[in-house]
């Protein structure tokens, strides 16, 4: 504890004497200093201990008295130090009325206690106070230092609250918390998400204070990392402003966790390297050369039911967005203690993650937040370079070349849909009509039909819509005939006309098909 008012006054050397504020005695003293100027507030900082002899004051007017306390007071001095038996022999009655009603503590200072002694003392409790806050900051170290190597950063965080007598958190790329201590503030950390995804926008090393989410504290937040973003973050609760001791504290534990949390970059680029081989390895049909390489990196992630996720831009624009993604699906990997395999390929992203797992999820919930947040171009597809997201089925190690074709698939459609996030499982219980909306098909219809709609455009008949219902009734001609309200033998005819126009003969499966398929493709114009 710094210096305060009252261990002057306990000082046995110091014989000082309490004439006025005896209930303001606990304050602390940040420094002793002497002036006998008439008006010394310009060169006060606060805090101070004012030591005089009232050698330019008429201590004993009881207004000049009141104006003088009255400004020390407001500048922050603390206590007033009144040396008797100099320009006194008596703390002057004025001097202690002013102070009592100002509530400024007045010490009356014996002739015989040099200032000089009074600013030792002040001095030597300050560097003492000083030395037990370095002290203890070194001992704090090594206990965080301890808990970092022994159980990571849960005792960083247990250690840390113990010795700001509150409350740590930390929290993961995403603004999720990933550990708190104690346990119960679990759940007022999570209050502050809001807070650390502000945080998270400003360039690292960031910090800010904020209140309690019900004032009940004062919460410090730090990033974490080395990198342009933060990585994580650190949230320390407290009753009060931290002291010297506790910064050291907060400061051992940000660079602790900081190096738990960020990989050294040549160890990451090791790691992606050895997921980049394992996945070509899977995508070559060669799953056990895959696991021999992977050992237990991966858990059981190679065995079970995983699903592919292939993420790109159209430019190079959206590498932030591809950056976020892998963080995003990694925090929740970490989290739900599950393995995931993630590899970046210049813009493009592949991911291969627990079928049903945290990690897929949480791809699904971040595209779907992107695609709820943008601003679609006039042709209602996504912005140039803007993140798209393809995801196949569960699949096993030995059909991921398919689960691979799968999510290409998927993505190559979410980009002709203007979709930011499509699963192949979608398309597979879905329709194959709302394909046909693609330009190039539609392109291919309009030629395809071009020569009918031009017959009928004479007014010589309707070959589009006799064609349609021929079609639609299997080629039956009663059926269709009676659909149209025409003679089979007029339907008939206009069978053939189809025919030598188009130069096609009917009764070829994959002509029906294809004229099928472009009549459905101009229908949804």
């Amino acid at each position: 504890m710094p210096p305060t008012l009252a261990s002057l006054v306990h000082h046995s050397a110091l014989k000082l004497t309490v004439r006025a504020g005896e209930d303001r005695l606990d304050v602390p003293v940040r420094w002793a200093h002497v002036s006998e100027l008439a008006d010394p507030v310009p060169y006060m900082e606060g805090g101070e201990l004012l030591l005089i002899t009232a050698l330019k004051l008429d201590a004993e007017d009881p207004e000049a008295m009141r104006r003088y306390v009255r400004r020390l007071a407001g500048a922050g001095v603390v206590g007033l130090g009144f040396a008797v038996g100099v320009n006194y022999e008596d703390v002057p009655k004025a001097l202690v009325d002013a102070c009592a009603e100002e509530g400024l503590p007045l010490l009356e200072v014996p002739r015989r206690t040099p200032f000089l002694a009074i600013s030792k003392a002040v001095s030597a409790a300050i560097a003492a106070d000083q030395y037990r806050a370095v002290t203890a900051g070194f001992a704090a170290q090594r206990e965080l230092t301890k808990q970092a190597l022994n159980t990571g950063p849960e005792g960083v965080l247990g250690a840390l609250a113990a010795q700001v007598d509150g409350w740590a958190a930390l929290y993961d790329a995403s603004g999720a918390v990933v550990a708190a201590a104690p346990e119960w503030a679990g759940r007022r950390a999570a209050r502050l998400t809001a807070e650390v995804e502000r945080l998270r926008e400003r360039a690292a090393p960031a910090s800010s204070v904020v209140g309690g989410p019900d004032h009940e504290d004062r919460v410090e937040l730090h990033s974490l990392g080395t990198g342009r973003r933060p990585r994580a973050a650190l949230a320390v609760g407290t009753a009060a402003a931290l002291g010297t001791a506790e910064r050291y504290a907060v400061h051992s534990a940000i660079a602790l966790l900081t190096l738990t949390t960020e990989r050294s970059r040549s160890l990451h680029a090791a790691e992606q390297r050895v997921d980049a081989a394992v996945l070509r390895m899977l995508l070559a049909g060669e799953p056990d050369h895959a696991r021999a390489v992977a050992g237990d990196l991966y858990g059981g992630l190679l065995d079970a039911p995983f699903r592919m996720i292939v993420a790109e831009s159209a430019s190079g624009t959206a590498g932030e967005a591809l950056g976020e993604l892998a963080e995003t699906v990694e925090s929740a990997a970490a989290r739900a203690g599950e393995a995931v395999l993630v590899v970046p390929e210049g813009e493009r992203l592949v991911v291969l993650a627990a079928d049903e797992g945290a990690a897929v999820a949480a791809c699904s919930a971040y595209a779907a937040a992107l695609e709820a947040g943008r601003t679609a171009n006039e042709q209602g597809r996504p912005d140039e370079g803007e993140l798209v997201v393809g995801l196949s089925a569960p699949a096993g190690p030995i059909a991921a070349a398919a689960a691979y074709k799968q999510a290409e698939q998927a993505l190559s459609v979410a980009r002709r849909r203007g979709r930011v996030f499509v699963e192949h499982e979608q398309l597979a219980a879905g329709s194959v009509l709302p394909l046909l909306a693609d330009d190039a098909v539609k392109a291919f219809a309009d030629g395809l039909l071009r020569a009918l709609h031009e017959h009928d455009a004479t007014g010589r008949g309707d070959l589009v819509a006799s064609l349609r219902a021929w079609l639609s009734r299997h080629g039956q001609w009663d059926a269709a005939a009676a659909d149209l309200g025409v003679h089979r033998h007029t339907l008939r005819y206009r069978m053939r006309r189809v025919e030598e126009i188009l130069g096609r003969s009917l009764d070829d499966p994959d002509v029906r098909m294809e004229l099928w398929l472009a009549l459905k493709a101009t229908s949804t114009e």
